[in-house]
């Protein structure tokens, strides 16, 4: 192998670590910040695209209650949370 076929690999895989891999490590510790800020109140979207208001939050299990309509509640994993669309403030003790 040649010094340039080397530093062609090298430069090849440079580009696709900062174009791809780093972007999606990135986008994931967003994403898992997300879920770990998640308190009851707070209005969310599934994957599904359900929207609702969450009910409670089950760390231990990795879950949580969101009340879609009136008296309606349904049980999601944190995971599937995409994204928050109105954020509560936490009450001061």
């Amino acid at each position: 192998m040649r010094a340039a076929d080397l530093i062609m690999l090298l430069l090849i895989f440079g580009i696709m670590y900062f174009l791809l891999i780093r972007p999606q490590q990135k986008r994931l510790k967003e994403h898992q910040a997300m879920l770990a800020a998640l308190r009851r109140g707070d209005q969310v979207v599934t994957q599904g695209g359900v929207v609702g208001k969450i009910v409670k939050v089950k760390d231990e299990v990795g879950e949580i209650e969101v009340e879609i309509a009136s008296g309606v509640i349904i049980r999601v994993m944190k995971p599937t949370i995409v994204s928050v669309l109105n954020k509560t403030e936490p009450t001061k003790s």
